[in-house]
């Protein structure tokens, strides 16, 4: 009686106050130093609705890699050309035997019915270069429908990385050698067993590269502590006292008065 006297005595247990944590000492997600690429590499909804509406033996998820082997634009041109392009002939396999044979059948079709579809763009989607079968699509889309849509050829297209290396802090740049490997794949050295064309385009993406250090540097000179030199000293100097003298001369002007 006495312990059950005393636990009804005593004041019921109440719950600490809820401290309110102020907004600027939660944790936030951390943001990042450079750009993220731009994602202009997708189809626009038009061309995915008529790839769709065909029926394809297989609809493309992979659009680089599904595109590579040409088996898909043969037969979307067999669709339209039935007597012209017979599926049977093509190949739907990952070999670069196979890829270069669908792509040497559809390139005589091109020339037969004088379609002018750029090399770079067939050579492209041949060794699965990232935004390029995009362009071919879209160009073959408007090609076969005669609809106009907007394209990613209206901007700047560059098929290197360099647009997004530019952008990256000094740390995350590439090298030389990483740079080449990015912009070179294997199954063009297989393909194309000329040595000297390789080292001429390895050649200009090192220059690339230069010229885009340059750039970066001109954009960013605060992330390499860049000093201007004695002549760009000498050229500001010259600059201010150019302007001092403008000034001076201008106070110099005397506004004439008029004498009635």
């Amino acid at each position: 009686m006495a312990a059950s006297g005393q636990l009804a005595g005593r004041a019921p247990r109440t719950r600490p106050p809820a401290v309110s944590i102020p907004a600027s000492t939660k944790r936030r997600k951390p943001i990042l130093p450079y750009w993220c690429p731009p994602k202009k590499s997708h189809l626009p909804r038009a061309v995915l609705r008529w790839l769709l509406s065909m029926e394809l033996t297989y609809y493309p998820k992979n659009i680089n890699r599904d595109f590579s082997n040409g088996f898909l634009l043969a037969e979307i041109f067999s669709i339209y050309y039935p007597r012209d392009l017979k599926l049977i002939t093509f190949e739907n396999g990952n070999s670069i035997k196979s890829k270069l044979a669908n792509w040497a059948q559809l390139e005589k079709f091109f020339s037969k019915k004088h379609f002018k579809i750029p090399k770079e763009l067939i050579h492209g989607t041949l060794h699965s270069i990232p935004g390029v079968p995009e362009i071919l699509i879209q160009d073959i889309y408007t090609l076969l429908t005669k609809q106009q849509i907007k394209n990613i050829q209206d901007s700047y297209v560059n098929f290197t990385d360099c647009n997004y290396q530019i952008n990256l802090p000094l740390v995350l740049k590439t090298t030389a050698s990483k740079f080449i490997k990015n912009n070179i794949r294997l199954s063009e050295l297989l393909s194309n067993p000329n040595v000297l064309n390789h080292q001429l385009k390895i050649n200009f993406l090192c220059l690339l590269q230069m010229l885009q250090r340059k750039l970066s540097r001109k954009l960013h000179p605060t992330w390499y502590d860049v000093k201007p030199t004695l002549g760009e000293l000498c050229l500001g100097d010259v600059e201010k006292d150019s302007n001092l003298t403008k000034n001076a001369l201008i106070k110099e002007k005397v506004v004439p008065v008029l004498v009635s």
